[in-house]
């Protein structure tokens, strides 16, 4: 039987992939992440939430190693972000020892409070951007 977090981890991806992303993709202002397809090699877009800071870009997956923008990130971690409308590239990491929660904190509220509300393993990212 399938456990509560593998239940809502279904059900928030299937709305994400189906509705969500496709609207927040077409927004001006909305972060995106493209990453490269780990299988396909395509280019993946997904809107995210976070803060640049300097030339660092962070930002908390809701579902860590589940997330599959996060499984193309460990097999390329060549990433580009949208921010402000324009397109940065940088290098993708895992940060698993940071603590998400305390991150959120320190990220738009908006994003965060989602994130904390629907997320069952928060895994903190950050992107150092290219100069």
């Amino acid at each position: 039987m399938p456990s509560r977090n593998d239940v809502q981890h279904r059900l928030i991806t299937t709305f994400q992939r189906r509705v969500g992303n496709p609207i927040l993709r077409r927004l001006p202002g909305q972060q995106l992440l493209e990453t490269v397809g780990r299988v396909s090699g395509e280019p993946r877009i997904t809107p995210i939430g976070g803060r640049r800071v300097g030339n660092e870009f962070w930002f908390v997956s809701e579902f860590g190693l589940r997330s599959q923008y996060v499984r193309n990130i460990t097999a390329n971690n060549r990433v580009r972000v949208r921010l402000k409308g324009h397109w940065l590239s940088g290098t993708a990491h895992l940060l698993p020892d940071d603590d998400p929660i305390a991150r959120l904190r320190e990220l738009p509220r908006g994003n965060s409070t989602t994130v904390r509300a629907v997320g069952t393993d928060l895994l903190t990212l950050r992107v150092d951007l290219d100069d």
